[in-house]
C-alpha cells in the first residue's frame, strides 16, 4: 500500500500526530470537497429537484458502501446516526419487558450503556454485567439480550464468539473500518457502527446491521417517511420496506452522505485489506515500544487501539495535546489510549514516545 500517500490525503498530519480516531478519524480532504460541492449546488439552485435526487442517490452508495466494510448485503444494512442510535434502535424494538434481562460487560461505552439504562428505567429489564471475555459463561435462563462492544473502547479486547439462541447486539464503534469484518461468520444479530471514527466521515454518520433472521423480530419504534415503501399515499401508506432501510434515521443530508462517501471511498481505493493491516501492524508496534519503555499496557487483541498506565491521564493528554500529539484519556480509568489508523506512520509513533 502506498502509505505516504494515503497519509497525505489527510491535512491535520501536517501538524499533528493524529491518534485518535478511536474518537474522530481524520478528515480527508476529498470529504471537505465532496461537502463544499453538494452546499455549492444548494446555494446556487436551491434545494429541490437536483439536491434532493443527489441525497437519495447518495443514501443508495452510502448503504451500499457501509455494507462492502461489514461484509453484509446492503439490504441488511440500515442508516443511522451514530453507534448509540443503532443502539437504541435495536433494545428500544425488541419488545423487552420487566423480568427480562440484558447481559453486559463490565467496561461498556456509555453509548451502550444509557440505551440499557433506558430499558430498566421504563420496561423493567434487569442488567446483569461480567467481564466481556466470559460474557458467554454468564447467559442465563432470563437473559433475552446479549449487548457488548466487539472491541472494547479501552483496551482494544476482542468479544469472544457468542454460540446460542440468545441475539447478540455488538457495539462495532472500534471495530467497522478497523478490522476486517464478516457478519456472517461473526454471527452477530445486531451490529451498530459510526461513520466518524475509522471510516474518517462526518459526525452524525452510522450503520446497523440486522440479520435478516431478526428483521421481523425488531420493531422500527423510530419509523418515519423514509421507511415506508411509498410514503406518498399519506395515511394510506401501510406498506414498510422489506429491507433494513425500514430502520433508517430520516435525519441524515445530503452534505454528510457526501462527505461520508468521500471518505469510504478514499480508503477502498487503497484497499481495505491493506488498510487493515497496516493499521494493526502499526498498532502492535505502538504496544511493544511502550512496554520496552517500562509502560503497562492494557489487555488488547488484534485491533487498532492502544492504552496504557498513566500516573496522570488527564494532565499527560493535555501535556501531549501542547506537544502536537493526539491521544485520548479515559475518564474513570488508569489509561491514556492512542488509536492507530493506516494513516499514522512510524514518526507518530516517535512523536508520541518522546513526549511521554
Amino acid at each position: 500500500m502506498d502509505a505516504a500517500g494515503l497519509r497525505a490525503e489527510f491535512p491535520v498530519f501536517a501538524r499533528v500526530a493524529y491518534l485518535n480516531a478511536g474518537t474522530c478519524g481524520p478528515l480527508p480532504g476529498a470529504a471537505r470537497l465532496a461537502l463544499d460541492e453538494v452546499v455549492d449546488l444548494a446555494e446556487v439552485d436551491g434545494r429541490r429537484g437536483a439536491y434532493y435526487d443527489r441525497f437519495f442517490a447518495l443514501r443508495d452508495r452510502q448503504r451500499e458502501a457501509y455494507a462492502g466494510v461489514l461484509g453484509a448485503a446492503p439490504a441488511d444494512v440500515a442508516l443511522t446516526t451514530s453507534t448509540s442510535d443503532g443502539v437504541a434502535r435495536v433494545v428500544a424494538g425488541l419488545g423487552l419487558a420487566a423480568g427480562d434481562e440484558i447481559l453486559t460487560s463490565d467496561a461498556e461505552h456509555p453509548g451502550v450503556l444509557g440505551p440499557l439504562l433506558a430499558a430498566r428505567e421504563r420496561l423493567g429489564v434487569t442488567i446483569r454485567t461480567a467481564p466481556l471475555a466470559e460474557l458467554p459463561d454468564h447467559v442465563g435462563e432470563r437473559t433475552r439480550l446479549i449487548a457488548c462492544s466487539h472491541v472494547g473502547w479501552v483496551t482494544g479486547d476482542v468479544a469472544p464468539r457468542f454460540d446460542g439462541d440468545v441475539p447478540v447486539l455488538l457495539d462495532g464503534a472500534q471495530g467497522v473500518g478497523a478490522i476486517p469484518l464478516d457478519m456472517g461468520a461473526l454471527g452477530c444479530a445486531f451490529y451498530a457502527g459510526s461513520g466518524q471514527k475509522w471510516l474518517c466521515g462526518p459526525v452524525g454518520t452510522g450503520m446497523l446491521y440486522v440479520a435478516p433472521e431478526h428483521r421481523e423480530r425488531l420493531a422500527p419504534v423510530a419509523l418515519s417517511y423514509v421507511g415506508y415503501a411509498d410514503a406518498a399515499r399519506g395515511l394510506d401508506a401501510d406498506a414498510i420496506h422489506a429491507t433494513a432501510q425500514r430502520f433508517d434515521t430520516p435525519a441524515l443530508s445530503a452534505e454528510t452522505a457526501a462527505a461520508a462517501l468521500a471518505s469510504l471511498d478514499l480508503l477502498a481505493g487503497f484497499g481495505w485489506d491493506a488498510v487493515h493491516a497496516r493499521a494493526r501492524e502499526l498498532a502492535g508496534q505502538l504496544a511493544a515500544r511502550l512496554r520496552e519503555a517500562g509502560r503497562t499496557v492494557g489487555p488488547r487483541g488484534e485491533t487498532t487501539l492502544v492504552a496504557w498506565e498513566d500516573p496522570e491521564p488527564d494532565a499527560t493528554s493535555e501535556r501531549l495535546a501542547a506537544a502536537g500529539v493526539a491521544v485520548r484519556f479515559l475518564p474513570n480509568t488508569p489509561y491514556l489510549r492512542a488509536s492507530v489508523g493506516a494513516w499514522n506512520d512510524e514518526d507518530d509513533l516517535d512523536r508520541l514516545l518522546a513526549a511521554l
